[in-house]
């Protein structure tokens, strides 16, 4: 049987690997040579090579198919002199706590304030709190204001605590004249907003803020690209359908594609290889971004402008406020946003601009700021198209010990050139504003506080969050509490198959 041109193309074909669309176009792990380039495309050596014309424009790598990388080299860079680098994420001060017994309301001039622990160290002595909800009296201790609330006075710290010991500011008196005013009671579950220290007229001294950050180890991943080009290849470019341009191009938005990837969903890790001539040497893997969030929100349901709202709320108005809000979104979640019903919010204004990192994006503004929402590609290629990520521009940290660089090197004993890339770095969340949206309903991250999107008036069940969790209201729930308002945090605990709910201020516990 005669073998067709076509039949000897089909069996060299076998050679290549397919790309993402099927089509055998890889080459991986093969030196750049007509040999080579005849083995895999059928045949096609020095005498049938065609010059048919070329797209030049067809392998242009996109920067838009790499949002997380280019937003990398847009954000704060620090040079490092190791790839091990400790990073800290310096959170804010507690603005506030919850007491976890009643306290005062015993006619008492002192009294123990109990809250929890870690709460009683933070605050010291000469500290002055607001107590929420809790009226304070005038000043002649007689009648209560209702709406304004009562202060209280650090005198000093239960021993047996840690909690504070407390006197009122503005709590009634039984003449005028009185020197101290009684404590009302303060019910379980009242929170205390920390104000400033209040000092007696010759003091000078108060006990010290001591801030230790808890650092996180962070590893720099080398990442490399090689071409390996032989002389006579070189020599025949002209005469073939795909210049060596072409070819370095794609392998360079390959080595990009790859790249992202890694910097969203690689695990950290260190070992040691073992190196012909060089012996054994480490080998350093760094923690992708999706692995690094604090706070995850789990929303598998359709989307409304309530959730948005709620979103842009919980990230604008924590304690840690970032200048921006960029949503990178896989397409699920895009479309999802995309058929929101927005014709009973004409306060809600959608439009496109061009963003400072250089994206045309679709920005959602809310009365807590703008969130700008890109499609980033990676995500759908890594399972997640229903989820995305909330990310405060300017709370990014690239770490480099080697900047990228490009080099170009004659292979010893051989007619033949490598060309190459090389970069060694990391990208790190800074602060705690940042935001996974899950929508596949995977497990939570160690460490990380999932948040659940809750539009029902009536309280969760212990049946369906036996753990608890905490809830973010899209609308009023009197289930949970008759003050449950739309936008707000409560926190479900559970013990012994009940359930009970306080509030979040803002303020997670991560």
């Amino acid at each position: 049987m005669e073998t067709t041109e076509n039949d000897v193309i089909a069996t060299g074909n076998q050679n290549l690997t397919p790309g993402s669309a099927g089509i055998p176009t890889q080459g991986p792990g093969m030196a750049t040579t007509v040999s080579g380039a005849a083995e895999v495309t059928g045949g096609v050596n020095d005498g049938n090579f065609i010059g048919a014309a070329v797209d030049n424009e067809l392998f242009s790598f996109n920067s838009e198919d790499t949002p997380l990388m280019n937003l990398m080299l847009k954000a704060k860079r620090v040079n490092v002199n190791s790839p091990e680098v400790d990073h800290f994420m310096i959170d804010e001060a507690k603005s506030s706590a919850v007491t976890v017994a009643d306290s005062g309301g015993d006619g008492k001039g002192q009294t123990v304030l109990h809250v929890s622990e870690s709460d009683g160290n933070a605050i010291r002595q000469y500290t002055t709190l607001l107590v929420k909800g809790v009226n304070g009296y005038d000043a002649e201790g007689r009648k209560e204001t209702p709406g304004k609330d009562l202060m209280l006075f650090v005198t000093g710290q239960d021993p047996t605590s840690t909690s504070p010991v407390v006197r009122a500011v503005n709590g009634k008196k039984n003449t005028p004249e009185d020197e101290f005013c009684m404590i009302p009671k303060i019910p379980a579950g009242t929170t205390v907003m920390i104000l400033a220290n209040s000092l007696y007229e010759t003091q000078k001294e108060v006990d010290p803020d001591l801030i230790l950050p808890q650092p996180t180890r962070i590893y720099l991943q080398k990442r490399g690209m090689n071409q390996v080009v032989s002389d006579y290849f070189e020599s025949q470019k002209k005469r073939l359908p795909f210049s060596k341009a072409i070819i370095a191009e794609q392998a360079i938005a390959n080595f990009k594609v790859r790249g992202n990837r890694t910097l969203w969903a690689g695990r950290a890790g260190k070992f040691k290889v073992s190196v012909p001539k060089m012996g054994l040497q480490y080998v350093y893997t760094t923690e992708g971004l999706r692995w690094q969030f604090k706070r995850e929100l789990q929303e598998t349901g359709e989307w409304t402008v309530a959730k948005i709202i709620a979103l842009a709320k919980m990230f604008f108005t924590g304690e840690d406020v970032p200048k921006s809000a960029l949503l990178l979104a896989g397409k699920d979640l895009l479309e999802a946003i995309q058929k929101i019903d927005y014709s009973k919010h004409p306060e809600i204004h959608i439009t496109t601009k061009v963003n400072t990192v250089g994206w045309t994006v679709t920005n959602f503004h809310t009365v807590f700021g703008d969130i700008e929402i890109k499609r980033e590609p990676t995500l759908d290629r890594l399972g997640w198209s229903k989820s995305g990520a909330l990310i405060g521009e300017n709370r990014l940290v690239h770490y480099v010990y080697a900047a990228e660089h490009s080099f170009k090197d004659r292979v010893e004993g051989e007619e033949a050139t490598r060309n190459g890339i090389l970069i060694w770095d990391a990208l790190a969340l800074k602060g705690t504003c940042h935001i996974w949206i899950d929508g596949e309903g995977d497990e939570p991250t160690t460490d990380a506080e999932r948040i659940i999107l809750w539009e029902a008036a009536t309280a969760p069940s212990v049946d369906d969050y036996p753990d608890g969790g905490v809830f973010m209201l899209a609308v009023n729930c009197p289930g949970i509490n008759a003050s449950a308002k739309k936008g707000e945090l409560w926190r479900m605990t559970t013990d012994n198959g009940n359930a009970t709910f306080s509030q979040e201020n803002g303020e997670l516990k991560v």
